[in-house]
């Protein structure tokens, strides 16, 4: 082969990431993994909680939710910190928060301080998403972003595998308050691998070099008047949805319900402008249906399987390392998938592979290997998908106020996790709970495709702008050099 024809052979892609962008990359994808060490945690003692505390089914499945009711507001402030003062210190500040959530956890005395912990949980993880995944995705080249998305994704897998790890050698010796007291390591992690990286490429061209510091909620503050009505409307939100998920609010959860969502909408509007308010609402509403039709599972299974199977501890940690592991193993692979096919298309299908193996996990009764095998499977799938929604999501912003519109909705639509274990619960009271996850799970996912598949959050912004919503994250390189910007696959 002559020079000429060789210097025209493109190197391998994990070649065309520097040396640097990968030491950067595993900073953020620890970040994730001790996310996910953090977050996993309170669904493995579920069962030790509710009989120390002497609580209902439904109540402890709303600790799991209490980590969703602050998420909208931790994504949306935490993230205009990473538009504002770059990614790096909104990375740090979020992983900061909800290790020593996580710490806090192991002093609770009763239900209400366990879930006020829970709370600031909630706030660090949210910004870790918005803050890493813009990071990550910015500082890779355009054609790989769906691959730097699914492995990032994957190391919150890997946390909950370690998490069930971690919980099989302590808890049956110590208890469930030493698994939370493990929290506070990530601190010293996080300070650690993060204290010497770079800035994100993106952010550093666009925003450092311009010396300006942008200040994504300025639409939300134009004015007394406006500043007063939104801060409290921020106020009303977080209040109900405390309400909802707590004693605080019996006998007035639907209207409580009406009165977050429409509070949250508001923001949604106001932060899309006439151009692109449906957007934003319909992002926010393809994101909670996605996490409906995912946390049932995730948050309820070590409760399953105790409870419905009869399984030991060692043996919930045996499943989990199955579902753990397939969900990383398809973070990885839809990562390819999604730069070769594009986001949406590697999405939808997907799914639709995932959703047949919904009723067969639940079916399986006496076969611990069988169970394990078609948990990899329909995880790798089902979950290992969520590794493409921070690309799929991100790419419809511009990189000034990336990472707040990307907290924003993700985590307001994260409140469908908060939704999907207490809903699980109470529908397992009219059937096994086995039959109730994947009936959820099933459903549900169907929404999801459609709403992806078909890109109704774009066609209804169309609606109102006829113009294309373009792919931010498309630079000329992933359009081929034409220098024009894709829209959205």
């Amino acid at each position: 082969m002559s020079p000429a024809r060789t210097a025209d052979v493109p190197p391998p892609w994990y070649r065309q990431v520097s040396r640097q962008k990968w030491k950067s990359f595993f900073a953020a994808w620890i970040g994730y993994l001790l996310d996910g060490f953090d977050f996993v945690l309170i669904t493995l003692v579920l069962t030790e909680i509710a009989d120390d505390f002497g609580l209902t089914a439904v109540e402890s499945a709303s600790l799991v939710s209490g980590a969703f009711i602050t998420r909208w507001l931790g994504g949306a402030v935490l993230g205009a910190l990473g538009d504002r003062f770059g990614r790096k210190s909104a990375m740090v500040a979020s992983i900061l928060l909800y290790s020593v959530g996580t710490f806090a956890c192991g002093f609770a005395w009763d239900y209400t301080s366990l879930f006020t912990a829970r709370l600031l949980i909630g706030m660090g993880m949210a910004g870790e998403y918005s803050a890493s995944a813009t990071y990550v995705m910015e500082s890779w080249p355009a054609r790989l972003r769906n691959r730097a998305s699914g492995f990032l994704i994957s190391g919150f897998s890997l946390g909950g595998v370690l998490a069930a790890e971690v919980y099989e050698q302590v808890v049956p010796a110590h208890g469930w308050r030493w698994l939370f007291y493990i929290g506070l390591f990530p601190v010293v992690v996080a300070l650690w691998v993060r204290r010497a990286l770079p800035e994100a490429d993106d952010w550093e061209a666009e925003v450092g070099a311009a010396g300006e510091r942008p200040n994504p909620f300025r639409p939300l503050f134009a004015g007394r008047r406006r500043a007063t009505v939104n801060t409290v409307l921020a106020a009303v939100a977080t209040g109900s949805l405390f309400a909802v998920f707590t004693p605080l609010g019996t006998g007035a959860v639907p209207v409580l319900s009406v009165v977050a969502a429409a509070c949250l909408t508001a923001f949604a509007v106001q932060l899309g402008g006439r151009s692109r308010w449906p957007l934003f609402v319909a992002l926010c509403a393809t994101v909670f249906c996605a996490f409906l039709y995912s946390w049932p599972v995730q948050a309820l299974l070590p409760t399953y399987l105790k409870t419905e199977l009869g399984f030991t501890p060692a043996q919930v940690s045996d499943a989990l390392y199955y579902a753990g592991f397939g969900t990383m193993a398809g973070c990885v692979v839809t990562g390819f998938v999604g730069d070769r096919f594009g986001t949406r298309r590697a999405y939808a299908a997907t799914l639709l592979v995932g959703i047949c193996f919904v009723f067969p996990v639940f079916a399986v009764r006496d076969s611990r290997l069988q169970l394990g095998i078609l948990l990899f499977l329909m995880l790798a799938c089902m979950q290992g998908v969520s590794g493409l929604l921070p690309k799929y999501i991100a790419g419809h912003f511009p990189t000034e106020s990336r990472a707040a519109s990307l907290g924003f909705v993700y985590n307001v639509g994260a409140l469908g996790g908060a939704v999907a274990p207490v809903l699980g619960a109470q529908l397992a009271s009219t059937m096994p709970l086995g039959r109730a996850l994947a009936v959820l799970t099933f459903s549900l996912t169907l929404v999801v495709v459609l709403l992806i598949g078909f890109d109704v959050p774009s066609r209804l912004n169309r609606l109102v702008d006829p113009r294309a919503v373009p792919d931010h994250l498309a630079t000329e390189a992933a359009a081929g050099g034409t220098g024009r910007v894709r829209t959205a696959k």
